[in-house]
């Protein structure tokens, strides 16, 4: 009995999986249709409207009646009348100089000597008693230089430099040349300073010494000095840390410390500076740039 069962369901065991296949083709078949249609397919994004066109519009004015009554009209020209022809336009010619011939002599550059210092710059300088009497000092090379006249290009020109030793009523104790590039310019110095009258008395009452250099050049002259400075401390005097005899015991060498300034004598002494003049800035800035060079001009040095 089993047997014939099972002879007689043979024949439909390969049924049911054909069937499924046929079932999934056709599902699959399906839906590749739908998403070819405009009901499967996905929805796009909404369409943007449309931009508006951007119109500009030009108004012409007419001209204003009232300018062109102001312009002078030309007068009438008759039908008789010759023509004229258009004047030339004048194009300016620039000038231009003669070459300078090469063989023809130079003439050689000259600086007229400054004018003696007045009373009052005398008055000052002999009240002023800061750094070594920087007032008197300035006032009395001005003065040499006055008197020594013109300076002209050529080998007369050059410095001197002198050490100077006035008294406590301005008379001269001490003359001494420490050197000279021109002995011309030492001459001119030297009777200059011989010929001028007895100076004011020095500020403290006691000999003034101190070192002048005299130009007598066309291309430098000794401005006046600067005075804002005056009131601080004299910075150290510098000493060489790696100095040795070679006998004595190396020690370290210990800079020493700027001196302090009392604030109320600093106060007190400001109030008697004298202003500084344009003339004095620019003396100080020409010799800075003689000795470091440009980059030596900066502010707050």
């Amino acid at each position: 009995m089993s047997l014939a069962l099972r002879t007689a369901a043979a024949p439909h065991v390969g049924v049911r999986p054909v069937f499924g296949m046929a079932i999934s083709l056709a599902l699959h078949a399906l839906v590749f249709m739908l998403a070819l249609t405009h009901l499967g397919a996905l929805t796009d994004r909404p369409e943007l409207p449309p931009r508006e066109p951007t119109v500009t519009v030009m108004v012409l004015r007419p001209a204003d009646p009232q300018a062109r009554l102001a312009q002078p009209e030309p007068p009438p020209v008759a039908a008789d009348a010759p023509a004229v022809p258009p004047s030339p336009v004048s194009v300016p010619v620039p000038e231009v100089s003669p070459p300078v011939d090469p063989a023809a002599p130079r003439q050689p550059a000259t600086m007229a000597a400054p004018p003696a210092p007045t009373a009052e710059e005398w008055a000052f300088a002999s009240t002023y008693k800061l750094k070594n009497s920087k007032g008197y000092r300035h006032t009395w090379g001005q003065q040499v230089r006055s008197m020594m006249g013109t300076a002209v290009e050529g080998p007369d020109q050059g410095m001197v430099r002198f050490r100077v030793e006035i008294a406590p009523d301005g008379s001269l104790a001490r003359l001494d040349t420490l050197w000279s590039t021109s002995a011309a310019a030492e001459r001119l110095a030297r009777q200059a300073i011989g010929s001028m009258p007895r100076w004011p008395p020095t500020p403290t009452g006691r000999p003034l010494i101190f070192e002048k250099t005299l130009s007598f050049s066309p291309f430098a002259s000794d401005g006046p000095p600067l005075y804002q400075d005056d009131c601080l401390p004299d910075p150290p005097a510098f000493g060489n840390p790696f100095a040795w005899d070679g006998q004595s015991a190396r020690a370290p060498v210990q800079a020493e410390p700027p001196d302090k300034a009392d604030p109320q004598k600093l106060e007190d002494c400001l109030k008697l500076l004298p202003k500084d003049s344009i003339e004095a800035e620019s003396a100080r800035d020409q010799r800075l740039m003689e000795q470091w060079g440009w980059g030596a001009i900066k502010p707050g040095r």
